[in-house]
């Protein structure tokens, strides 16, 4: 997709060094040079700042590692150190916390722009397997950083989890001891899990880095899904999106400033600074925003080790979705059929993280208590979790596999050019039109 590279060395030492080690070449190949289709849009712009918070994850983290003491007696208070006594350390600790949720906020808009663009269809089935590979371990990463402060909520949310897993059959109640460390949650598990997290922003670099290679094999999708066609589709990266990403990452961080300064707790959990106490039990145990959808599916269903399927399986259909959508065409735009129940589905992501943050027996009309069937009061958010989840698997394993051979889509424009050459700017009176803008 790159083609020949167009890098020409300056001066003597950029030759020398290009003979032998062409890692500038490299970085004007893949950064500056690189062909990109001409009509992206700013929904492009969040893999840029998805690669920008993870370097601020990355250096907050390290800092934050140097001053933090992973041992159940003085976690809590070396968190409490460095928003205190250490020089900026409540900036570092809110810029690490908040960026967490950043982070989350950009990978769900980036997973669903290639949902609704078919960035996910052939020949990128690896580029959005990485992705899926990036979210699992963000995943992991956030859940044990959330554990790391030891106040009530990290200490029970972890309690909570980890026996989750003790569910799996064979394997669960081994995976279990390893990350307690132990026969319950304590000191090893604390020291596992700071190790971990220490660890695994890193390999999420390392997949970040292949996940980029990935996407210069065939290059960027675009909003039609049309393939490039000529080099008159696409233009150089730099200088037409390095600003374009820019100004958008510019934007995203005034949005992260209003957090770390404004409302640095508003998405965290009160009990969290509460330090840790195992004799006293949250009335209400509830996980990070980012994990309230999975939450709830977990709660739907009432068999543990089916829940805990559920909750993994929810995030297993993302890796063969390429294989799942039987559609010719990629963008959404040429399907509205398609496009009508991916607003549904992304309602229905949105009400399993509202319930996910309810109490399963709560009802969702307050003092309406008529929907009963069966002795089953359908009047709570369990039973809204249950028809999301339902709505969320259909979507992915019956919805899109028998839309794509069903659904007839509009007309899907020969090349890239074409939807703007076919809007023309007003011609002034006495003027024709060329050829190309009248076609």
């Amino acid at each position: 997709m790159s083609g020949h590279s167009t890098y020409e060395p300056k001066t003597g030492f950029e030759r020398w060094l290009d003979m032998r080690l062409p890692i500038v070449r490299m970085a004007h190949d893949t950064a500056l040079a690189f062909p990109t289709p001409k009509n992206l849009n700013y929904w492009w712009t969040f893999g840029g700042i998805l690669a920008v918070m993870l370097v601020v994850q990355l250096v907050t983290g390290i800092v934050l590692a140097m001053h933090y003491v992973p041992h159940v007696d003085h976690a809590f208070a070396s968190v409490e150190r460095i928003m205190r006594d250490v020089n900026y350390g409540w900036l570092i600790r809110y810029m690490h916390a908040n960026g967490a949720s950043m982070f989350f906020v950009a990978v769900y808009i980036h997973i669903l722009r290639n949902l609704y663009y078919g960035s996910y269809k052939a020949p990128r089935e690896i580029l959005w397997i990485l992705g899926c590979v990036i979210y699992l371990l963000m995943m992991a990463t956030a859940f044990m950083g959330y554990v790391l402060p030891w106040g009530q909520m990290s200490f029970h949310g972890a309690v909570v989890i980890t026996n989750l897993l003790g569910a799996l059959p064979i394997v669960g109640e081994a995976i279990t001891t390893w990350l307690w460390g132990g026969f319950a949650v304590d000191n090893p598990t604390l020291n596992r899990f700071f190790s971990l997290h220490y660890l695994l922003p890193f390999m999420i670099a390392g997949v970040v880095a292949l996940h980029i290679w990935a996407l210069h094999v065939p290059g960027n999708n675009n909003p039609t899904g049309v393939n490039v066609k000529s080099a008159e589709d696409t233009v150089p990266f730099h200088p037409y999106y390095t600003v374009k990403d820019g100004f958008a990452i510019a934007v995203f961080f005034l949005m992260f400033a209003s957090f770390v300064f404004y409302n640095p707790n508003i998405l965290g959990h009160a009990d969290n600074y509460i330090p840790a106490n195992p004799l006293v039990t949250p009335a209400h145990i509830v996980p990070e925003w980012y994990f309230l959808p999975f939450y709830a599916i977990l709660r739907a269903v009432p068999d543990k080790l089916g829940g805990v399927l559920l909750m993994f399986g929810a995030i297993g259909v993302l890796f063969v979705l390429p294989w799942l959508d039987t559609s010719k065409v990629r963008s959404m735009r040429y399907r509205p059929t398609a496009r009508l129940y991916f607003l549904i589905f992304v309602v229905a992501c949105l009400v399993l993280g509202f319930c996910g943050a309810k109490l399963p027996d709560d009802p969702v009309i307050p003092g309406v208590s008529t929907f009963q069937l069966f002795d089953a009061d359908l009047n709570s958010f369990v039973w809204l979790s249950r028809i999301a989840t339902a709505y969320y698997f259909a979507y992915f394993v019956v919805i899109l596999p028998i839309l794509g051979l069903t659904e007839t889509p509009l007309p899907v424009p020969d090349s890239i050019s074409a939807p703007v050459l076919s809007h023309p700017a007003t011609t002034p009176a006495g003027a024709v039109a060329s050829p190309e803008k009248r076609g």
